[in-house]
């Protein structure tokens, strides 16, 4: 009897040493990478810590309910370049008056932009009550799903005519809603189809943008590529002519680049910025490093004038796989919003 109480006391201990190891994983993780695991995989994600703009613009507790302060809100947090990651900016004054959620009270909300559909993912302030959200979606005129987390149908006129009713404007990915009350979230989608592919499918980012997301840290605002995407989106070929020339030529300078498999560009809570860059392997990284660090202090082609117009460089890193760049924004200066799409030729493929 003394050894089988042993070997149950052993095994106890090893359930409760995984499950501490777990949970203090997770009380690490950052909100951007728990918004990831809650979104369907895509090329492109967008993220707002709309809890932590509110703390970074000081923003009242009653923000939520009150209009003048959401407003205020909305520009300052423009002119400080922590809101042009969001999907719903546009539609929050809609939202708080109508939806009974809003960018005045949600913890943070994710962009996901694949091939085959956009997502967007809400994280609900724990005060919110989620019946009386699916309350107020059925007195706008969305129809009731079957399951409770199923899909609540709106469609393109019943945005329309919520907006006009209330002179306010709504955006598509408000077309249809699925509530989830056990992850405290708010999924949205301007197509039915899609978004039930989403429910029924595997959440999650692919494990490629793992590295840049784990660099990117604890962000106010941040954009998240898969390689593939990265080498389109931010590529010296949406630049003129004139500019792919000069662009060709300072990188051959730099010493040539090679494709990314992952890109993240975050704003942090301090207000600066870090871009993260994944490679194949160790000494891609390092040869990356030293080559986009020289672009990242000179001329902006396709931009105009030059980065250092934007912002100073900071620490330039390569660990295995991963670069890391820290980027201390000039006084002024929106280097989220106008690098986060290109042509940029630091990150260019």
């Amino acid at each position: 009897m003394v050894g089988v109480a042993a070997v149950l006391v052993v095994a106890l201990l090893a359930v409760a040493a995984v499950v501490g190891v777990g949970w203090w994983r997770d009380s690490r993780r950052t909100d951007l990478a728990r918004a990831l695991d809650l979104a369907a995989p895509a090329e492109r994600y967008s993220f707002t810590d709309w809890a932590g703009v509110r703390r970074a613009l000081d923003v009242p507790d009653d923000a939520g309910t009150d209009a003048r302060t959401l407003r205020r809100m909305l520009d300052d947090g423009y002119d400080a370049d922590l809101t042009s990651a969001s999907a719903l900016e546009g539609s929050a004054e809609l939202l708080r008056a109508r939806y009974g959620w809003s960018p005045a009270d949600l913890d943070w909300e994710l962009l996901a932009q694949a091939e085959d559909g956009v997502l967007v993912v809400a994280a609900l302030g724990e005060d919110t009550d989620v019946d009386d959200l699916a309350d107020r979606l059925a007195g706008l005129g969305y129809e009731r799903p079957g399951e409770d987390d199923g899909v609540w149908r709106g469609g393109e006129e019943l945005v329309a005519r919520i907006s006009a009713q209330s002179g306010l404007t709504g955006s598509p990915v408000l077309q249809y809603v699925a509530l989830d009350a056990d992850a405290g979230v708010v999924r949205t989608s301007d197509s039915a189809a899609y978004l039930e592919a989403v429910l029924a499918g595997d959440l999650g980012a692919p494990e490629e943008v793992d590295d840049v997301v784990g660099a990117a840290g604890d962000a106010l605002s941040a954009a998240v590529y898969t390689g593939r995407h990265a080498c389109t989106a931010l590529a010296m070929s949406q630049a003129d002519e004139i500019d792919q020339a000069s662009a060709e030529q300072l990188v051959e300078q730099a010493g040539g680049v090679s494709p990314v498999r992952a890109y993240a560009m975050a704003v942090r809570p301090a207000r600066d910025l870090v871009v993260a860059m994944s490679f194949e392997d160790g000494e891609r990284a390092r040869r990356n490093a030293d080559a986009r660090a020289v672009l990242a202090a000179g001329p902006a082609p396709g931009q105009g004038g030059a980065f250092t117009d934007r912002f100073e460089l900071g620490d330039v890193s390569a660990d295995d796989g991963l670069v890391r760049l820290d980027l201390d924004p000039v006084d002024g200066a929106s280097v989220f919003s106008d690098l986060s799409t290109g042509p940029v030729l630091f990150a260019t493929c």
